[in-house]
This record gives C-alpha cells, structure tokens and sequence, in this order.
C-alpha cells in the first residue's frame, strides 16, 4: 500500500488590497522614524541655533573728509563687550555683544545685518582686507566650551553672510592680529596663523593633538607677547631654566603649518621684554631696565637701539598678547599704557612720543588723532606737530579709535561711540 504523504498547511492567502496597505503603513512609520531623526539632528546642530539676518542691499561706505573739522558730535553708541578696539570691514562698522554680531552703517549706526549663535563670543576682529575686492572678512570666534574657543565663521562685511567656517584650537582670552593675508590666533601656550580660506598656516607651541610629534622648537615655553607684519610673527617667549626672555621670529605663511620655520631664536639681554612690531626687514622688541627698543633685522643680528621716555611699569605683558599698535601711513603707534609712540614703519625706529595719551593713533583726514583727556589730539603725520585739540566729554580710561571715512570711532570699554563732524 502506497503511503499517502501528509499536505502540508498551506499559508494563508492575503488579498492584494490588504499587501498594499500593509506596505503603506510601513513606508509611513518609516517616514515618521527618519522625519524624527532628521528633527533631532536639526535641534542638536549648529544650524538650529543660529540666527542668520544678511543686508538687503549692501552697506556704503559713509563721506569721506577733506580736513580736520573744528568740533565733532556723538552720531550714535552700541555694545560691543567682545571686540577690544572699534571694527572697521570694508564698509562697516562691525560691533559684537554676547553672541550676536551686528554690521551697521556707520553714519547712523543703522543694523544692516546681523549674525547669532547661542554661545558666547571669544572675540571679533576684522581681516584679510584684499578678500572679496577689497571688502574683507570679519571674524566672529565663538566658544566651543569653557575651555576652547573653537567655533570660527567668516562674514562678508557688506552683507553679513556667512562665507567660511572652521576649528582652531585656542583657548579664552585670545585676540586676533591681521597684516596682509595672514590673521593670527594668539595664545599663551599655543597660537595659529590662518590665511583667508581659514586654512592653517602655522601652528606654533603646545599643539594640542600633533599629528607629528617633535616638529615645535619649544612647546614647553610661555608666549609672552606676539606681532605679525611682513609675512613674519615675532614672539616673546619665556623658556624653562633660561635667565632672559627670548625673541623669535617664524614664517607666518610656511609650506607646512605643522613645522615652523624659524628665521631666528636669539636670547634678550632682560626680561619683562614686549615684542612691539614687525616689518617687511625689522622686529623691535622693548625692555625695562632702563627703558629702551631693541631692533633686529631678519637674521637675527641687533641692528639699533632706542632709549624710551616711559617708565618702567609700561613694559608689562599685554593683554591678549597683542601690544597695543595700529599702523597708519607708513608708521607704526604703540599706546604703551601711558604714552603713545610713533615708530617709522620700515626700520621701526621711534620718531616721536605723545605723553599723555590713552590710545595709539589713527589717520583722520590730513593728520593724526590720538585719544588724550578730555578729547582727540591732532598731529601733523610727519614731524608730529601739535595742530589741536578736538574736544570729546568721555569717562577715564583707555580708548582705541578706528576711522571710516567722516567718522571716528572710539572703543571705551564695552561700548562703540561714533562721532561725526559739526
């Protein structure tokens, strides 16, 4: 007798209607799922507190000045905790506070553009003036933590757009330099160059994650102070076990920003030393004791000597690492704490000193305008020669100026004030 094989159960027959519905609701939980995701990603991002508000039309530049006037006005003041002297990019006034970055016109002071970020701001600075015809970059550096300041975005000056970002590794208290086409990050453990793509040229001391060990000449040194000018930085540095500060200069715009390239490393005779600038030749560096400016050319070789008229007390490390210099027409000013000395900006020798003073100097029109007691000082650019007093009624303390046009700009403390002529 043949055996009979058992049937197997057959699977149950499911209606072509009720396969679709079932597919439907599958490809919905799924969308629901990545819709989820993608929400969760946006509220953690970036992006998601960021408020981003460009200018409608660019901003303009305002009139330009033909002369010194006789009297100037208070044209409006704004905030600005996070930027140390006025910011001038391109056609802007650029003012920081908290988190939020605002361009405005300078005549009226106006918001032309915004940019915020719901994390506090290290410091603003403005750069690399040959970007963008001309216009610049302004350079808004955020906290990553309460350790880093690691959160760097670009901004076109004109329009507030957001043109570049990056990760630089420097910590609180850092303060942006600009010369030519190179901004430095300074740090008292660990600086960086960066060129206007915010791509790194230089690192420079205790890099916090080398990718090559053994490429820093002295990472275990203190960066006293720090000046870039012609493709140069010149640092004070203190090094364990040697007696005297320490003069270097390197290449801010090396092949390989991973391995320095040192023009020069040479002992100073003292300390307490403050590199004031640099030149295309030149880096001069001031010493107490008594007070006098050391210049050195390239190679290293000291090439003169300058006695200071300022006390001793002024020669201390600069906030920030960063002395206290602007650079108009040629020349060099260096606000010293107590006095203003005008250098020559090629072999860097001292020509002439303001006493008195509260700020370097500034081009306005056909002179120069420091900040004094009570008002802006007004000198002849060449011999220095006092041509008045333009009064301004301000609080004690220090002020550092800025210049767009008809307007001066006065940094006093955490505010901007604009003044405008009479």
């Amino acid at each position: 007798m043949t055996p009979v094989e058992p049937q197997r159960p057959r699977p149950p027959r499911v209606r072509p209607e009720r396969r679709r519905r079932s597919d439907v609701v599958v490809a919905v939980a799924l969308t629901v799922v990545l819709i989820g995701v993608g929400v969760v990603l946006w509220v953690t991002s970036d992006a998601a507190h960021t408020s981003s508000r460009p200018a409608a039309e660019p901003i303009t530049p305002p009139p330009g000045v033909t002369g010194v006037p006789a009297l100037v006005t208070e044209a409006w003041r704004a905030p600005s905790g996070a930027t140390v002297a006025p910011v001038v990019a391109g056609p802007a006034v650029v003012t920081a506070d908290g988190g939020r970055v605002v361009g405005r016109d300078a005549a009226t002071g106006e918001e032309r553009w915004s940019y915020e970020r719901d994390r506090p701001l290290c410091t603003v600075a403005a750069g690399f003036p040959r970007a963008d015809s001309g216009r610049g970059r302004v350079l808004a550096l955020y906290a990553g933590d309460a350790e880093w300041c690691s959160e760097l975005t670009s901004l076109r000056p004109d329009t507030g757009e957001r043109v570049g970002a990056s990760n630089p590794d420097v910590r609180p208290g850092t303060r942006f330099a600009a010369a030519g086409s190179s901004v430095v990050a300074t740090g008292a453990a660990y600086l960086e160059v960066m060129r206007s793509d915010l791509v790194k040229t230089l690192e420079y001391g205790d890099v916090p994650a080398p990718v090559q060990v053994g490429q820093q000449p002295r990472p275990h040194c203190t960066h006293a102070s720090t000046a870039i000018g012609g493709d140069r930085l010149g640092i004070v540095e203190r090094c364990p076990g040697e007696g005297s500060d320490r003069l270097t200069l390197v290449a801010a715009d090396g092949d390989d920003a991973e391995s320095p390239e040192v023009d020069f490393s040479t002992p100073l005779p003292g300390g307490s030393a403050v590199v004031v600038a640099v030149s295309a030749e030149r880096v001069a560096v001031a010493l107490p004791g008594p007070p006098r400016l050391l210049v050195y050319d390239h190679a290293g070789r000291q090439v003169a000597e300058h006695p200071l008229d300022v006390p001793d007390a002024d020669l201390t490390d600069p906030p920030g690492g960063l002395p206290t210099t602007t650079a108009p027409d040629q020349q060099v000013t260096w606000w010293t704490g107590s006095r203003t000395i005008v250098l020559d900006g090629r072999e860097l020798a001292p020509r002439w000193t303001v006493p008195d003073a509260l700020g370097p100097a500034v081009a306005y029109a056909d002179a120069l305008v420091v900040p004094v007691p009570g008002g802006l000082r007004v000198l002849h650019p060449g011999s220095g020669a006092d041509l008045g007093t333009l009064p301004v009624d301000r609080p004690p303390g220090p002020v550092r100026l800025a210049a767009l046009g008809e307007v001066l700009l006065e940094q006093r403390a955490g505010d901007v004030v604009a003044l405008r002529p009479v």
